[in-house]
C-alpha cells in the first residue's frame, strides 16, 4: 500500500490566504486528513493480520494431513498410537513453544545465536509481533516435529514421543528458526544492520523452511530411526527388503491433499503481509502478487514431481503406484519451500523433476543401508529440503530476490549472480545437519539407554494399539495375517503384453 503523506498546518495555513480563520481552517483540515490515515493505517494491519491468521489456519490444516497419510501408511494395528502422537505434537508443542520455543526464536533484540525475550508471549502484542505471527510460527513448529513422528513409527514408546516433540520444538528448531529467520540471526537474509553483516553479504534465503523446518524434522527422524532400528521383519535373516507396506492407500491419498492444501498457507503466507508495494509503476503488481506467484510455483514443483515419481518408478519397478506418487509430490513441496517466492515458474518446473529422483535416489540408499522410515520422512524432507536449498542458491532470480528482501543482494549462480548465495545455502545445510545431530541424536540415544525409546518385541508384534492403546482403531484384517491371495491367483509385475503371467 502507497504511503501517505503528512499534513501541517503551518504549511497549510499560507495556502489557504492569511485570514483570521486559517489557522483554524488548517488545524482541522490536518486532524481530518490525520484520522483518515489512521483509519487506513489501521485497516492495513488489519487486512495483513487477517491474511496472517488465514495461512495460520492452512498450516495447522497441515496436522490433519500428517495425521491422515501417517495412519495410512503403517499397518493397521497401530493406526491409534500414530494418530495420539500427531495429537500431542500439536498439543506438547503448543506448550512449548508458549513457553520458550518463540522467545529462543523470535525474542529480540539478542545476539546471533539464540532469542532471549518474549518468554510465554511476554510484551506481545508489539510494534514487531502481534498473536497472529506466534500462531503462525507455532504450526511451522509443529509440523517439524510431526516429520520426525513418521520416522519412528511402529516401534517408539509413547513416552519417548512426548519428550523429543517437546525437545524439538521448544528448542532444537526455535534455535534454527532464529538464525535464518529473525533479523538477529547470522543466518538470516533479512538482519538488520544493527546486529551484524549477513554471510557472505547476502544471507541464506530459505523462505519458508525447507532447511528448517523440512531438513531439521527429517534430520531428527533420521537419527531416531537410526538407534531405534528398522521395524521386526523389515529386513529378513539374508538382509533382503522385505515391504511392510501401510493399511490404506485412501489415507495416504487424502492426506496428501490435505497436505497440498495447507501448502498454500506454508509457502505464500510466509511472506506475512500482503499489502505492500514494492514502488514500481505498475499500480497493479505488489506483494499480492508474489503470494500468487509463489502459490504458482509451489504448484508446478509438486505437480513435476508427482509425474516424475509416477514415470520413474515404473521404469524402475513397472508399476504405477499412488503410494510413491504421493510422496513424490510432497517431496517436490518440501523442495521448493526454500525458493518458492525468488524463482520463475519454469524453474519450479525443474526443481521438482530433480526432486522426484533425488527422493528415488535417497530410498534406494536408505534399502541398501537397511535404514527403515515407514513413512520415508528422513528422505522425503531431509533430502528434498537439502535440494531445495541448493536449487535456491542456482535460481533465484535477481527482481524477486531485490523484492522480497534488498536490492542489490547477490541471487542464483545459473541465473548470473555468482556464487555468494549459493554459498550460503550449503553453509546452512551444513550447520542444520550439525545441529540437529548433536542434540537429538544424544536424546534419542539417551532414551534407549534408559529403555524409554523402543517398545517390547511382544508388543511390537501385536501392534501397539492393543498393548498400549486400549483395543484398536476399528476391525480389520492385518497384512501380516490374513491379507495374502488366495490360492492360484495371479498378478502381473505390469500392465500384460502377453498372455504370460508370474505368480506371486
Amino acid at each position: 500500500m502507497a504511503s501517505f503523506p503528512s499534513c501541517s498546518p503551518a504549511e497549510l495555513t499560507p495556502l489557504l490566504g492569511f485570514t483570521p480563520n486559517a489557522t483554524s481552517a488548517a488545524e482541522y483540515i490536518c486532524n481530518r486528513f490525520t484520522a483518515t490515515l489512521d483509519k487506513f493505517t489501521d485497516t492495513t494491519y488489519a487486512i495483513d493480520n487477517t491474511y496472517l491468521l488465514f495461512s495460520a489456519y492452512l498450516v495447522f490444516a497441515m496436522q490433519l494431513g500428517f495425521a491422515m497419510l501417517c495412519a495410512g501408511s503403517v499397518r493397521a494395528k497401530n493406526t491409534m498410537n500414530i494418530m495420539l502422537t500427531n495429537v500431542l505434537d500439536a498439543a506438547a508443542g503448543g506448550i512449548s513453544y508458549y513457553i520458550f520455543g518463540f522467545a529462543f526464536a523470535f525474542g529480540g533484540p539478542s545476539n546471533a545465536f539464540i532469542g532471549k525475550h518474549n518468554f510465554g508471549l511476554k510484551s506481545i502484542p508489539s510494534s514487531v509481533y502481534d498473536y497472529s505471527f506466534f500462531l503462525y510460527q507455532w504450526a511451522f513448529a509443529i509440523a517439524a516435529a510431526g516429520i520426525t513422528s513418521g520416522s519412528i513409527a511402529e516401534r517408539t514408546q509413547f513416552v519417548a514421543y512426548l519428550i523429543y516433540s517437546s525437545f524439538l520444538t521448544g528448542f532444537v528448531y526455535p534455535i534454527v528458526s532464529h538464525w535464518v529467520w529473525s533479523s538477529d540471526g547470522w543466518l538470516s537474509a533479512t538482519r538488520s544492520p544493527t546486529s551484524g553483516s549477513l554471510l557472505f553479504s547476502s544471507g541464506a534465503i530459505d523462505f519458508a523452511g525447507s532447511g528448517v523446518v523440512h531438513m531439521v524434522g527429517g534430520i531428527a527422524g533420521l537419527w531416531g530411526a537410526l538407534i531405534e532400528g528398522p521395524r521386526i521383519g523389515r529386513f529378513d535373516r539374508s538382509g533382503r527388503s522385505v515391504a511392510l507396506r501401510g493399511h490404506s492407500a485412501s489415507l495416504v491419498v487424502l492426506g496428501s491433499f490435505l497436505l497440498w492444501f495447507g501448502w498454500y498457507g506454508f509457502n505464500p503466507g510466509s511472506f506475512l503481509t500482503i499489502s505492500k508495494s514494492y514502488g514500481t509503476t505498475n499500480a497493479y503488481y505488489g506483494q499480492w502478487s508474489a503470494v500468487g506467484r509463489t502459490a504458482v510455483t509451489t504448484t508446478l514443483a509438486g505437480c513435476t514431481a508427482a509425474l516424475t515419481t509416477l514415470f520413474g518408478k515404473r521404469l524402475l519397478v513397472g508399476h504405477w503406484n499412488v503410494t510413491d506418487v504421493c510422496n513424490g509430490l510432497l517431496g517436490g513441496f518440501a523442495a521448493i519451500t526454500s525458493g518458492c517466492a525468488v524463482v520463475e515458474p519454469w524453474a519450479a518446473i525443474v526443481c521438482g523433476f530433480v526432486s522426484a529422483w533425488v527422493l528415488i535416489g535417497c530410498n534406494m540408499l536408505a534399502e541398501k543401508f537397511k535404514y527403515d522410515d515407514p513413512l520415508e520422512a528422513a528422505q522425503l524432507h531431509g533430502g528434498c529440503g537439502s535440494w531445495g536449498l541448493l536449487f535456491t542458491g542456482l535460481f533465484a532470480k535477481k527482481q524477486y530476490v531485490h523484492e522480497v528482501y534488498a536490492s542489490g543482494r547477490p541471487y542464483g549462480l545459473f541465473m548470473g549472480g555468482g556464487g555468494k548465495l549459493l554459498a550460503a545455502q550449503i553453509i546452512e545445510i551444513l550447520v542444520i545437519f550439525g545441529w540437529v545431530s548433536v542434540t537429538m541424536a544424544p536424546l534419542f540415544y539417551g532414551l534407549k539407554k534408559l529403555n524409554l525409546l523402543r517398545v517390547s518385541e511382544d508388543d511390537e508384534m501385536q501392534g501397539m494399539d492393543v498393548t498400549r492403546h486400549g483395543g484398536f482403531a476399528y476391525i480389520y484384517h492385518d497384512q501380516d495375517n490374513s491379507s495374502h491371495p488366495p490360492p492360484g491367483f495371479m498378478m502381473r509385475k505390469i500392465e500384460p503384453t502377453s498372455a504370460t503371467t508370474s505368480p506371486i
